[in-house]
């Protein structure tokens, strides 16, 4: 029903300030009984992270920042729905404007800098759905003007980790500053312990993954995976979004907006650099590809690059719920096209070749 409708309601959203319409959907969403989704095709469903995903697609960080409609989410048809970003203390934000439509591209930027309700209130509603069906995880940050961000993530953690899934450790957010220093090895390596520590410590079985940028250098990549791999990380998502701004984007006015750049565009670089990840890891972490996943092909383009699972996000906007539905049918036609029992069947094969772009 919601899929159905929403031809009828993209042009009245897309009249509205882009925050104000994805604001209106979430109180929507959460006021509705979560729907039905058909079940899943066996041949989607996912083996990773100790736990068994019903399909491979799921929600990223920032749809849901403060975990109102994870169940309504799921009951869309993701496989999971990952929550937040979320920060100790309530904070605002950057000043508004700060997300932007750019239709001719299919992309979105957003300078949002983790606005959020913060830890109390997401905790709060998280216990809530204790209990209830599906994978739900969340995505951790750092308070802007915190003394010690360190700290930060590892308050957020020991308070989530026994409400999810998993925990996304965020380093890769473009819209606060410095946060993506924290990507440099020496401060990972310690951040990453105490994460790891601070889940063990309350006795979670909550994986624990990083979500890193699109546009580093190699070297810095090959420093992350090393750190990732040593201090027990179970994923590696990529990618967040980035501050590059292809030169053959063609709402020219609004790409000069300052933020991260997601959707469509993002595809290319994202991809890449999932690609030039799986090389370094292989089968021993697990990747979560993100970045422009607008169709069947892009997700099974992400899964051939190394993804065991996708996010999507931006091609909502533009697309609608029943995106979802058609991934996964066209996931499944795949897979079957191609003789293979399961999505694991293809994982990484042409990492290689789509690592050089």
């Amino acid at each position: 029903m919601i899929a159905a409708a929403f031809p009828l309601v993209r042009p009245l959203l897309h009249r509205l300030d882009a925050e104000r319409a994805h604001d209106l959907t979430i109180r929507a969403l959460a006021m509705l009984p979560r729907p039905s989704p058909a079940a899943d095709d066996p041949c989607l469903a996912v083996e990773v992270l100790g736990r068994r995903f019903p399909n491979p697609v799921g929600l990223a960080a920032g749809f849901d920042k403060g975990a109102r409609a994870a169940d309504a989410l799921l009951g869309l048809g993701f496989g999971f729905v990952e929550v937040g970003g979320v920060v100790p203390r309530p904070q605002p934000g950057n000043p508004k404007p700060r997300v932007f439509r750019l239709p001719g591209d299919r992309a979105v930027i957003n300078r949002f800098g983790l606005n959020s309700e913060g830890l109390a209130v997401v905790v709060e509603r998280l216990r809530d759905r204790s209990g209830r069906p599906g994978i739900v995880g969340v995505n951790i940050g750092a308070n802007k003007e915190s003394t010690d961000r360190l700290a930060d993530y590892v308050a957020c953690t020991a308070a989530l980790v026994p409400y999810v899934s998993f925990v996304t450790v965020n380093v890769s957010s473009p819209n606060t500053p410095g946060l993506r220093d924290l990507q440099g090895e020496a401060f990972l390596d310690e951040l990453l312990a105490r994460v790891v520590a601070a889940r063990d410590e309350g006795g979670s079985r909550a994986a624990i993954l990083l979500k890193i940028a699109p546009d580093m250098a190699l070297d810095a990549l090959d420093a992350i995976c090393e750190t990732a791999r040593r201090r027990g990380v179970e994923a590696l998502v990529v990618s967040n979004t980035t501050v590059d701004r292809p030169a053959n984007l063609r709402e020219t006015t609004l790409a000069r907006e300052t933020g991260g750049l997601s959707g469509r565009p993002l595809f290319a670089p994202a991809t890449r650099m999932l690609a030039q990840t799986w090389l370094r890891v292989g089968d021993a972490i697990p990747l979560v590809g993100v970045g422009g996943v607008d169709s069947a092909e892009a997700a099974w383009t992400k899964i051939r690059a190394g993804a065991s699972l996708v996010q999507l996000y931006s091609a909502l906007v533009y697309e609608g719920p029943g995106l979802v539905g058609r991934i996964k049918r066209g996931l499944a036609e795949r897979v079957r096209a191609e003789g293979g029992a399961g999505i694991g069947a293809f994982i990484g094969h042409d990492a290689r070749a789509l690592a050089e772009g």
